[in-house]
C-alpha cells in the first residue's frame, strides 16, 4: 500500500498532544482552590516533624513493623484499623461525588494540588498566558533557555522536596535528614526518593491533564456516582444562546442574543482544556476556573453571575431554586451513603476505643509433647509472644488456671517496655494422676500489676501422656 496515494485515507488512532496554557483566573473558587493548596501542604510537609511522645507523631515504620498515629501504636495485628480506614476514605470520596461531582478532583486532589503549585511557578518565571504561549514559539535563545533552566530546577526543587518528605512518613525524618546532609543514604531511601520526585516532576510538570483524562480510573467511573440531582459545573443554554458580541448598532441590537458574548474565557483558564459549553465531558474536574472567569465576565458587561455556576441537571431542566436544589440533596443515594459512613465511623472508634493495648499468643512446644520429670509431675513446654503495644512501660504477672495442680515453674513477673515484643518460655506442670490423659483445656493470663484494668486471657491445651 502507498501511503502517499491520494485515495488512500490514513486514520490517526491517536491525537497528537495540544499544549494547555491555563490563564491565571481570581474569584471565590480559586481563593478556595488555593486554600486547599495551603491546607493540604502544610499538612503533608509539616507532619513529619510532629512530635508525640518523644517520637513521629505519624510513622510508618516498615522495618519495625509498627504504625504510629499519633497517639495509637498500631501493629500487623491490627491492620483491620487501616483497612477500615480506607473504608471510610472511600465512603467520604463516594459521599462527596454524590453530593457535589468531582470536588475532590478540583480542589484536594494531590494532581490538582501540584498541578497548581507547578503552574505558579511557571507563571513566576515564564509570565502570563501569552508570554508562555510567544516564549515556546520563539527560536532557541539565551533568554529562553534561562527561563526554561530556572523553571525546571525550581520544580526539581520541589519535586525533591516531596520525595523527601514522603520517605520521611516511612523513615523517621530526623534521622534521614542527617543522612542526606551525610550523604548517607541507603539505597532503598535514595531509591523512593527520587521515584516519588520523578513521578511528582513528571505528572505536575509534564502530563497534568493527561493524568486526569487517561490515567486517573476515578474519572471514568465517577459517573456512576452522579445523577441528576448532583452538583455540576453546567453552562446554562437557555440564558447564554444564542452566543455573540453586543452591537451598537441598532440593526444588530435587534438580534436576541443570549447572555454568552463566546469570549472563551472558560476555555482559557480550563486547567484540561475542555469547553464547558458543551455539556457534562468526563475530563472535567471540577475546579470551577471557568465560573470565576464567566463571573468575571458578567460583571464587567453588567449582566447576572452565573452564567456557569454549580448546578443539577434537574434544576437546568426543571429551572429550581436554590431551595429546591438544597431539599433534593437529601435524597436515598445520599441518605444511604451517609448511613453506611456513620455506621463504619461508629464501628470504628468504638473499637479503637475498646482496643486492650496488650496481645498474647500462647504457643506449646510441639517437639515435646508431654513429659514426666525428675520429681514425678508432668511438664509441658511453651513460648509466650506478649506485645505491649502501649507507649508505656508495665510489669505483667503470669497466671494459669484449668487443671487443679496446675502450677508454673518460671518466673511469673516479666517487665515489657513500651511498644515491645518479647517471646517468654515458660513451663508448666502438674502432679501425677492429675487431668485426663490426652489434651486437657487450660488458661494462661496476663495482667499489669500496675494497671489493674489491663489484663488478657488465652487458651491453651496442656498435654498428659496416656
Amino acid at each position: 500500500m502507498n501511503l502517499s496515494d491520494p485515495e488512500v485515507t490514513v486514520i490517526k488512532m491517536y491525537a497528537a498532544r495540544e499544549e494547555i496554557y491555563p490563564r491565571e483566573t481570581k474569584g471565590r473558587y480559586a481563593t478556595l482552590r488555593w486554600i486547599c493548596v495551603w491546607l493540604t501542604q502544610l499538612a503533608f510537609y509539616g507532619m513529619p516533624w510532629m512530635s508525640w511522645n518523644g517520637r513521629q507523631a505519624l510513622l510508618f515504620d516498615l522495618a519495625a513493623r509498627k504504625f504510629y498515629i499519633f497517639g495509637i501504636v498500631l501493629w500487623p495485628q491490627d491492620f483491620i484499623y487501616l483497612a477500615a480506614l480506607l473504608i471510610i476514605c472511600a465512603y467520604l470520596l463516594f459521599l462527596a461525588t454524590a453530593i457535589a461531582g468531582r470536588v475532590w478532583c478540583g480542589f484536594a486532589c494531590p494532581q490538582t494540588v501540584y498541578t497548581e503549585i507547578f503552574l505558579w511557578i511557571e507563571r513566576m518565571i515564564e509570565g502570563k498566558r501569552s508570554a508562555r504561549m510567544r516564549l515556546d514559539k520563539q527560536p532557541a535563545s539565551f533568554s529562553k533557555i534561562a527561563k526554561k533552566t530556572a523553571k525546571h530546577m525550581a520544580w526539581g526543587g520541589v519535586a525533591l522536596w516531596t520525595g523527601f518528605t514522603f520517605v520521611g512518613y516511612f523513615t523517621p525524618i530526623h534521622s534521614l535528614a542527617q543522612e542526606v546532609l551525610n550523604l548517607a543514604l541507603g539505597p532503598w531511601e535514595l531509591f523512593w526518593i527520587l521515584f516519588y520526585a520523578f513521578a511528582t516532576y513528571g505528572n505536575a510538570g509534564w502530563l497534568r491533564e493527561q493524568v486526569c483524562k487517561y490515567m486517573c480510573p476515578y474519572a471514568r467511573f465517577q459517573s456512576s456516582m452522579f445523577d441528576k440531582d448532583s452538583l455540576i459545573i453546567s453552562y446554562d443554554k437557555k440564558r447564554g444562546e444564542p452566543r455573540g458580541m453586543p452591537s451598537k448598532h441598532a440593526d444588530a441590537s435587534a438580534k436576541k442574543l443570549g447572555d454568552c458574548i463566546d469570549c472563551t474565557m472558560c476555555v482559557q483558564v480550563c486547567p484540561v482544556g475542555i469547553d464547558i459549553r458543551n455539556g457534562l465531558q468526563y475530563e472535567c474536574i471540577g475546579c470551577a476556573a471557568c465560573v470565576d472567569a464567566c463571573n468575571a465576565v458578567m460583571d464587567k458587561i453588567a449582566s447576572p453571575r452565573g452564567l456557569i455556576r454549580y448546578t443539577t441537571d434537574n434544576a437546568l431542566s426543571n429551572n429550581l431554586s436554590i431551595k429546591e436544589v438544597r431539599q433534593r440533596a437529601l435524597r436515598p443515594r445520599v441518605l444511604i451513603y451517609s448511613g453506611i459512613l456513620l455506621a463504619i465511623v461508629v464501628t470504628f472508634f468504638s473499637a479503637l476505643g475498646l482496643r486492650t493495648p496488650l496481645k498474647l499468643d500462647v504457643i506449646r512446644d510441639r517437639g515435646a509433647m508431654g513429659r514426666e520429670v525428675d520429681d514425678g509431675m508432668i511438664e509441658n513446654v511453651y513460648r509466650l509472644q506478649i506485645m505491649n503495644t502501649s507507649e508505656t512501660a508495665h510489669r505483667y504477672q503470669i497466671s494459669v488456671s484449668g487443671i487443679e495442680t496446675l502450677a508454673l515453674v518460671t518466673p511469673n513477673v516479666v517487665d515489657l517496655a513500651a511498644t515491645e515484643t518479647r517471646a517468654v518460655p515458660i513451663r508448666l506442670r502438674v502432679a501425677q494422676g492429675q487431668g485426663e490423659p490426652g489434651s486437657n483445656k487450660i488458661t494462661v493470663s496476663l495482667k499489669a500489676l500496675d494497671d489493674g484494668g489491663l489484663q488478657v486471657t488465652e487458651h491453651a491445651v496442656f498435654f498428659v501422656p496416656r
